[in-house]
């Protein structure tokens, strides 16, 4: 390897950095303006931009220069924090000052708890509170009336409002307002302290002509919603509104209202002879729960000038989307629409489109945009994401439940090997003020600079360059998702830092259900023929090769001799994969036996697993809720909102497709998180098994050893040897945690304090700890594993080849009701354990020397024989 030259010459600065300045996307005419910046830390963003608060709790950059053409400068942005994953809370823990800066960058102020005491029922100053709420009320209702008159309307008050003012029920006989406002159309109680549902109903329903009424936020309002609500509309068959939702009597009132034409200073009459909608260009009727749209107010006649209509968040359940459709279209000047997609209008925004050629937006969007680029979720007026928390929470756990808003990733790699897992970081203040657009006039990208010319000397920024012209006083933005379109799911990406529609998503995860639910097992045929031994007729040894140390010692029968020539071998038993190139290159035939199976991907590879699964079984209870992120995110999104509406838990593990050895696995409840963990690799998101069984207060799962000698027949065995594996730490599900890999994993043969539990003590301990019948759980645990092999012998008959045989570890996890979970299939077993430790048989009694546990293994593929093992 060529010794690393220090980087003194831009020269040397593009041989070292050539391939990241290429990555980085960023232009040749900026590479020297960096090469300088990096050689004397050049920080200049200030004098070019500034940062300002925006809605609260967000900032953004704005150029304070006069003008920045394209491609003209390139900034540094310094990393505030770089971290691993496992690292981060320990971090903020422990390093002064970090947890404060990152609080403060992401805009994670105190909550303030200072709130206003209760007020009692105590006199003060001889006056009780009761009292001297009735005499508010009463002040107020007089102003009503005076300003009325002075109004010159004789005291007729049409619109009344007494709005949190503690009125309970005594206060509201006492007014009787029915009397002093006999012709009201509108009438709000809000945020009172209402209660008895005969005393609200008899004082409301007095007045004959009210069109909308407000109970919202009153106890009454919370304990006998439905109760109240039918005898309020039977006794007012006029009222149009009710708690701020469209009655089925609903009209040219209610639809004033929500134009802007009937307010509190034109409340309207009762009889209307002109036609108030006529003028009305725009309309929110969003979220009224409005069930029918075919109404003879809502028409074009009425509604000429309507160019803007919001139907958002209601159900019009009792029109087809035909009907709608037809409706919207005889509205001559609708220009702008919105609705939920996909909703009672229809599937997709590209559907509602071609019924209503005539729009020009929809949810925000132009259409023509939509056409172009098929979008899925369609909306411009997405929310951001803001950080939540609770006022318990410490600043530690508001940044790690924050962060994922902020973070960017990379992961490094030299000429031997690519690092397992990624580096997280969060870039300094002016980096980090850089909001989202679909259309950025900002790059950015990490930079790696060695000024030693070696990862060793590393030092990582990000670096920042306008990619339009920009102009004073422009916020400068960039794309969180650049280089990512439709085709790798954006729209449902966005979700990590945005509000997207929930019903898309929940439409989406609906129909992945109602699939799973249609699905069933196709039985593979089954043949009465069993596989044949491989003796050789002259009873001479069979020649294995392996690249595995365990069999190579221990694999002592005589019936099998060891060759170091792959060529020579009758048996290929290797821990690489075998593909055509592979066999070119060793001299391996296809007359030669292989410990592999053709597809078994369809098994081993995490995504392909659940596939098969579901493909074949649907959703077993066995098998936790699985997304492939990569083709399913909508889907698990849904499920997310599902859950999240429906209160249930909400805690997922994240898995690579082929990764062991649980690494860069990782468990969290974060939307954010889980959307944002793409970055790192494909992977899959599985349900997590919040309350598993426990092994004296430890989480564990346990590893079984399946040999198939055949796939078409399917034959199947189990190994009368299999292991638990143990967590270090008690159980919890604490979100402190979640970073800990020995409260939550249980493999630590690699990393972590590694401790053996004998098989046959773990099971006695086990029947004691919780009385239960360890062969009861046996039984079930074999049904399961039989249905997985079953179901890649039905979806992946290809997998079957006369000349495999192997053997796979299966993963299972109990949950606390002892109900196998299936966790994962793995090729080539590492098999360590069972080589190392006797153990004593928990089906058919007596004592495995692990010595011979190859010797069982072999025996059992290739001469049928079952000792230690048990058919499937």
């Amino acid at each position: 390897m060529a010794v690393a030259k220090r980087v003194e010459t831009y020269e040397d600065f593009v041989k070292v950095h050539g391939l990241l300045l290429t990555a980085s996307g960023l232009p040749q005419s900026l590479h020297y303006q960096l090469f300088r910046k990096l050689s004397s830390d050049t920080f200049d963003g200030g004098a070019h931009f500034r940062i300002e608060t925006c809605d609260g709790r967000q900032r953004r950059l704005v150029l304070t220069s006069d003008f920045m053409p394209k491609d003209s400068h390139v900034f540094l942005v310094d990393h505030a924090w770089t971290f691993r994953l496992s690292d981060a809370y320990q971090q903020l823990r422990e390093v002064q000052g970090l947890a404060e800066r990152m609080a403060a960058l992401m805009c994670l102020d105190d909550i303030d708890s200072n709130s206003d005491p209760e007020e009692t029922n105590e006199s003060v100053d001889g006056v009780s509170h009761r009292t001297g709420t009735e005499l508010r009320v009463a002040e107020l209702v007089e102003n009503e009336i005076n300003t009325a008159k002075e109004n010159g309307k004789d005291g007729a008050v049409l619109w009344l409002e007494l709005e949190e003012l503690d009125i309970d029920d005594d206060t509201l006989l006492s007014l009787d307002l029915s009397s002093r406002f006999p012709g009201l159309l509108a009438l709000s109680l809000c945020g009172n302290k209402l209660e008895n549902m005969e005393i609200v109903s008899q004082e409301v329903t007095k007045f004959g002509n009210l069109r909308a009424l407000w109970l919202n936020n009153n106890p009454v309002v919370d304990n006998c919603e439905e109760q109240l609500a039918d005898m309020v509309l039977q006794r007012l068959p006029n009222l149009e509104i009710y708690n701020s939702r469209f009655t089925a009597n609903f009209g040219e009132w209610a639809l004033g209202f929500c134009g802007g034409v009937y307010v509190k200073d034109n409340p309207g009459r009762v009889h209307q002879v002109d036609r108030p909608l006529e003028s009305v260009a725009s309309l929110d009727l969003s979220n009224r729960c409005i069930h029918s749209l075919i109404n003879k107010a809502f028409s074009a006649v009425e509604l000429p000038s309507l160019s803007y209509l919001n139907l958002r968040g209601n159900p019009l359940e009792l029109n087809s989307g035909g009907d709608l459709l037809e409706v919207l279209k005889g509205f001559p000047s609708l220009q702008s629409l919105e609705v939920d997609i996909p909703g009672p209008l229809g599937e997709t925004a590209i559907q509602i489109l071609e019924s209503l050629p005539e729009l020009s937006e929809l949810n925000g969007v132009n259409a023509s945009k939509i056409l172009e680029t098929g979008k899925h979720v369609i909306d411009s007026m997405l929310r951001p994401r803001l950080p939540e928390w609770t006022a318990e929470e410490t600043l530690a756990d508001r940044i790690i439940n924050a962060m994922w808003l902020y973070l960017m990733t990379y992961r490094l790699a030299d000429e031997e090997k690519i690092d397992e897992t990624s580096v997280w970081y969060v870039m300094d203040e002016l980096g980090s003020a850089l909001r989202h657009s679909d259309e950025p006039n900002f790059m950015v990208a990490p930079f790696l600079f060695m000024p030693e010319g070696n990862l060793a000397s590393a030092v990582s920024f990000s670096i920042l360059w306008p990619t339009q012209n920009v102009q004073k006083g422009d916020e400068c933005t960039r794309d969180f998702l650049f280089g990512i379109g439709e085709d790798k799911q954006r729209s449902a990406r966005l979700s990590a830092w945005f509000h997207t529609p929930q019903n898309y998503f929940i439409h989406e995860y609906e129909k992945h259900c109602q699939k799973l639910r249609l699905r069933s097992l196709i039985s593979p045929s089954i043949q009465s023929s069993s596989t044949s031994s491989i003796h050789r007729i002259d009873e001479s040894a069979l020649c294995v090769y392996t690249d595995i140390p365990q069999v190579e010692e221990l694999l002592t029968r005589p019936e099998f001799v060891i060759t170091s020539e792959p060529k020579d071998a009758d048996i290929i038993w290797t821990s690489m994969q075998v593909d055509e190139d592979v066999k070119k290159a060793a001299g391996i035939t296809d007359q030669q036996f292989i410990n592999q199976f053709p597809f078994e991907a369809c098994l081993v590879m995490k995504h392909h697993l659940a596939e098969t699964i579901q493909k074949a079984h649907g959703s077993p209870e066995w098998l936790q809720p699985t997304y492939n992120l990569e083709t399913h995110l909508a889907q698990l999104i849904g499920d997310y909102y599902v859950r999240s509406r429906d209160g249930l838990n909400n805690l997922w593990i994240l898995k690579p497709w082929n990764m062991a050895r649980t690494i860069d696995t990782t468990v969290t409840d974060n939307l954010s998180a889980i959307i944002r963990l793409m970055e790192t690799g494909p992977k899959i998101c599985q349900k997590y098994i919040e309350h598993p069984a426990l092994f004296n207060g430890k989480k564990f799962d346990i590893r079984y050893i399946v040999l198939v000698r055949s796939m078409n027949p399917l034959e199947l065995f189990l190994s009368d040897v299999f292991w638990v594996r143990l967590a270090n730490n008690p159980y919890s599900l604490d979100k402190h945690s979640f970073f800990e890999y020995e409260t939550h994993f249980t493999v630590m043969n690699y990393r972590g304090r590694f401790s053996h539990k004998n098989t046959r003590e773990f099971v006695t301990e086990f029947e004691q700890e919780h009385k239960v019948k360890w062969l009861e759980i046996h039984l079930r645990i074999r049904k399961m594993i039989r249905s997985v092999f079953e179901a890649a012998a039905a979806v992946h008959p290809e997998m079957h080849s006369p000349r495999s045989r192997a053997i796979y570890g299966v993963d299972v996890m109990l949950d606390s009701s002892f109900q196998p979970k299936l966790l994962e299939v793995t090729y080539c077993p590492d098999c360590t354990r069972a080589c190392k430790y006797d153990t004593e048989s928990m089906v058919g009694g007596g004592v495995i020397k692990g010595q011979d546990f190859f010797n069982d293994v072999f025996g059992c593929l290739f001469l049928n024989e079952t000792t230690h093992v048990n058919p499937l």
